[in-house]
């Protein structure tokens, strides 16, 4: 069980070597290239013009991902993420909130006093890039996700859900009614709240109650003074606001994405602050872009595949999100496969949010192996028969291969590639290559000096005809068998039987008596048909 909040995590990051404070002035505009330059992550705190110190990188790595989660591996996290969905752990409203203890309202608002970095060199504006927004629908409840809001007056941000989502849809029911929608803005925030609020729930579960299924205890919550929404209760700083009924047509971006490439411009609704909540000493949290989004999003994505492959009944092994996909858009998963399931691992994977390309390969291949993925397309699979195409899927907007669809939401093509050995294949025509005694020799040793026993050079052909009349054997295994004889005896005792005819093949290629009837293979005719 975790009870960890923002503060505990950032002192135990900086315990372990993993954050850096700078005390001398530094320009906030400077932030973004030293964040990304810095091994650690970076806490401003005195930024030039501001009187609150500023935190970035904290999740830049998946090191410091692993540290804030308690998860040995990245693969271990997106188990516990699948797991925390089927038992959730719902919020808990808290009294005595730490935001409590500075309130701005109405005139005082004003967000030019929070140190809101620029992110990239492209950016329309400073761009809060780590606000938890909750919202509530008359219908569907309560939701909780991380969103961008751009800058743009003293109490007015644009927020940017252009991607079809649930606060989308409940921004555009609010719209049509002809009203504001209430939000609260939760900055700095532990990781594991944001990325419970980042997973895509359907409609009418709350993600808070996946990072408490995470946590292992309920998020703390505390209630808003200007609507009957709450705000994280640990939050440094806590915005309540409102989604103008605009619609979509302001301008917002662009953007430094986390598919690693500068967003295009977008049209999304304003908000208006009405009231600032802090900390007595606040920190102010900046999301650096894109690795702290790509592995905040990479185990959500993990966890919904996962539970997409359970309800689908196939066994798997490993999932491996990739970052080449930016955490978003490839997987690559390994199944223990039966006939058929390699297509059914492809197109449950593929329902899942915005995966764009998914391959799927058997249990022996490494899925985190680049090299190994290829050669199993390579040798495993035929375009015509195992390339799954679906036309017209949901789309992420953001995808820069898609065309412009101004006023739309685009549609995408979603591929699938079924990398598994297939049905009916000789088993021996996928075994890799293996090499005699691998792993069983002390390759220092013989670097040192060290010599092998010599064997005898006796003739070894009753030996070999022993071993051979008791079961098809390898070559290799047959040299073991009889390492008392030379390497050099052996291949002479074979190929005196061989010209003897006394030795033949099975199928496995192991060496069997010519009338063996457990597997001999037939002779072919030498003239051709």
């Amino acid at each position: 069980m975790s009870t960890e909040g923002f503060r505990e995590f950032l002192h135990r990051l900086h315990a372990g070597g993993q954050l850096r404070e700078l005390h001398q002035p530094v320009d906030l505009a400077h932030l973004p290239a030293l964040v990304d330059a810095a091994a650690p992550a970076l806490c401003l705190r005195h930024p030039i013009g501001y009187s609150m110190p500023v935190v970035s990188g904290l999740v830049r790595t998946s090191e410091r991902m692993l540290l804030a989660t308690g998860a040995a591996s990245m693969a271990e996290l997106g188990a516990r993420v699948a797991m925390a969905v089927e038992r959730p752990v719902a919020p808990q409203m808290i009294s005595g909130a730490a935001p409590q203890q500075i309130v701005r309202r109405g005139a005082d608002v004003d967000l030019f006093d929070l140190p809101v970095p620029l992110s990239a060199i492209h950016d329309g504006a400073p761009t809060i890039t780590a606000g938890v927004v909750i919202a509530r629908d008359p219908e569907h409840g309560l939701n909780a996700g991380v969103y961008r809001l751009m800058v743009k007056q003293k109490n007015i941000t644009g927020i940017d859900i252009v991607t079809p989502n649930n606060l989308r849809r409940f921004a555009e029911r609010a719209l049509a009614r002809g009203e504001s929608l209430p939000i609260s803005i939760s900055i700095g925030v532990h990781p594991i709240d944001m990325l419970g609020a980042g997973y895509r729930s359907p409609l009418g579960i709350d993600e808070l109650s996946i990072a408490g299924g995470l946590r292992g205890a309920p998020v703390g919550l505390a209630p808003c003074t200007d609507s009957d929404l709450p705000y994280l209760a640990d939050a440094e700083i806590v915005l309540e606001a409102e989604i103008l009924p605009t619609g979509w047509t302001h301008p917002e971006g662009r953007f430094g994405e986390f598919t690693r490439l500068m967003g295009a411009l977008h049209w999304n609704p304003l908000v208006r602050v009405n009231t600032i909540r802090m900390r007595a000493e606040p920190i102010f949290y900046a999301l650096h872009m894109p690795w702290e989004n790509i592995w905040l999003g990479a185990p959500t994505r993990y966890g919904a595949i996962a539970r997409a492959l359970d309800v689908a009944g196939v066994a798997w092994k490993d999932i491996n999100v990739t970052m080449g996909g930016c955490a978003f858009w490839h997987a690559v998963i390994a199944i223990r496969k039966q006939a058929g399931e390699g297509k059914n691992a492809l197109l449950a994977a593929l329902s899942v949010m915005d995966l764009k390309h998914v391959t799927v390969v058997d249990d022996d291949i490494d899925v985190f192996d680049p090299t190994a993925v290829e050669f199993a397309v390579a040798t495993r699979m035929q375009a015509d028969r195992d390339v799954v195409i679906i036309s017209n899927a949901r789309a992420k907007p953001l995808d820069p291969s898609l065309p412009p669809t101004p006023g739309r939401v685009p549609t995408t093509a979603k591929m699938g590639i079924d990398a598994t050995i297939p049905e009916g294949m000789p088993r021996e025509r996928f075994e890799l290559i293996a090499y005699p005694r691998a792993g069983q020799l002390d390759v220092a040793r013989y670097l040192a000096g060290a010599e092998d026993p010599v064997g005898a050079s006796a003739d070894a052909r009753a030996s070999v005809l022993e071993l051979v009349g008791i079961a098809p054997i390898y070559y290799a295994e047959l040299n073991e068998k009889l390492s008392r004889f030379s390497f050099r005896a052996i291949t002479q005792a074979v190929g005196a039987l061989n010209a003897e005819g006394l030795l033949w093949q099975d199928r496995q290629g192991r060496l069997c008596l010519p009338g063996d009837a457990r597997a001999a293979v037939a002779p072919v005719s030498a003239t051709p048909s």
